[in-house]
């Protein structure tokens, strides 16, 4: 699955840049080529694409690819054939940027973010936007059960949380939640919670590679569990829960015929797609803990963008680049395009445009209060492919919580920890 747009970026972008100074006028025969791992944004940036390819002689060249990021990105470097600029996950940046990536440490954007990626005193990425991870609700389809108007901060605890689920069923909405079956939910989101939420996170994961975690009797894998349990028993799908394909459980979400789902500020882009209701938001996930965790959404920058330092990649082409960071920053149609377009929400303190969608609405507000729990950016590759398998099963009801919980301390001791 791979896709290729040409386009180029727009004249008020020269403009604007030239202005600040930024801006450098390229010859007409730069081309660069840029990796896109962001596939809610894929089709934004075609629909981009013609409008920028009148404005500019400086062609770009967008890919997506289908493949894990790292894999991908090998091929390319097995290959020489590395992308000017790419968009990969935090830790990728980590791992890939000592050997591939330039000095971004002057940039302008790096005073207006607090999301930027340093490897030591250098700046390797551009952070594309702020993500977090939690409970999507339906204020609408709850309200019109319950007749009082939807208060998340009431629902903090999982005890407060069953008695909503409750009502609701006794209201006629036979199934409130909807879980999504894919892996990369599973584990790469849900799963992660019970780490990033440990008081000592950096410990926690040193206990599982060495194996003396005791993931049954610890009380974080528990109380998320608990609260996983609960979720699954109000599946609309609980009887083929591994059959559920996302749309339609989006959908369902959308149009109030369920209230709850795991999930990001990222589904809104499927589920504006639908028929969707106007009161909608995210909340932590409610668990019965004291340690405060239940009031944070957990998240922070997501996806990051880093400029090839190789041979294979002229000064021209990585000047093109970073006045293309400048243009999402700075530029008032870059800057449309980030919040309006993509519907992200932006890393960028200059950027004051709202976001219009409930979802990311929801972020920025947990993002603007301090209550975002950091992410943990430094997963092996194959751990939501291998451990999402072992929570699948979890999910169809094939192994218990004990088993699921071998199954991952197994997966933790067999693998390799990822430097940082």
């Amino acid at each position: 699955m791979k896709k290729r747009v040409s386009f180029a970026m727009a004249a008020t972008m020269a403009l604007s840049m030239a202005a600040t100074g930024s801006m450098t006028v390229m010859a007409d025969d730069v081309s660069i080529t840029i990796f896109n791992s962001k596939m809610e944004i894929q089709s934004q940036m075609e629909e981009k694409a013609a409008e920028y390819s009148e404005q500019t002689g400086v062609n770009v060249e967008v890919y997506y690819s289908s493949d894990t990021v790292a894999a991908h990105m090998a091929t390319r470097y097995a290959s020489e054939d590395p992308y000017t600029l790419a968009m990969v996950d935090a830790k990728d940046v980590y791992s890939l940027a000592a050997e591939h990536a330039v000095d971004l440490s002057d940039q302008d954007w790096v005073k207006d973010t607090n999301y930027a990626i340093s490897i030591g005193d250098v700046v390797y990425g551009f952070p594309v936007c702020i993500e977090a991870r939690g409970v999507i609700y339906n204020a609408n389809a709850i309200e019109a059960i319950t007749g009082e108007e939807f208060v998340p901060e009431n629902y903090k605890t999982l005890d407060a949380f069953k008695e909503l689920l409750e009502t609701l069923v006794a209201g006629g909405m036979e199934s409130p939640v909807g879980i999504m079956k894919e892996d990369w939910s599973l584990a790469g989101h849900y799963l992660t919670e019970v780490y990033e939420e440990q008081p000592d996170v950096e410990a926690f994961i040193t206990s599982l590679h060495e194996g003396t975690a005791d993931l049954i009797n610890n009380e974080k894998f528990n109380a998320k569990m608990d609260t996983f349990d609960v979720l699954m028993a109000n599946n609309y799908a609980k009887d083929s829960a591994i059959a559920a394909e996302r749309e339609v459980t989006e959908q369902k979400l959308a149009e109030g015929e369920i209230a709850f789902m795991f999930g990001g500020n990222w589904d809104w882009a499927v589920i504006n797609a639908y028929d969707y209701t106007d009161k909608m938001g995210m909340m932590p996930v409610p668990q019965n803990t004291e340690d405060g965790t239940n009031e944070k959404l957990v998240g922070g920058g997501s996806k990051y963008f880093f400029i090839d330092s190789s041979d294979n990649t002229s000064d021209e082409q990585r000047q093109a680049a970073k006045d293309f960071l400048n243009w999402l920053v700075y530029d008032e149609a870059g800057q449309s395009f980030l919040v309006n377009d993509c519907a992200l929400v932006p890393a960028y303190s200059n950027i004051a445009l709202e976001v219009a969608d409930p979802l990311g609405a929801s972020v920025k507000s947990y993002a603007d209060a301090g209550a975002l729990i950091d992410n943990y950016n430094y997963l092996p590759d194959d751990h939501y492919s291998l451990c999402g398998a072992s929570f699948q099963k979890y999910l169809a009801g094939q192994s218990d919580r004990a088993g699921f919980a071998a199954e991952i301390e197994n997966y933790w001791k067999s693998t390799t920890p990822v430097e940082h």
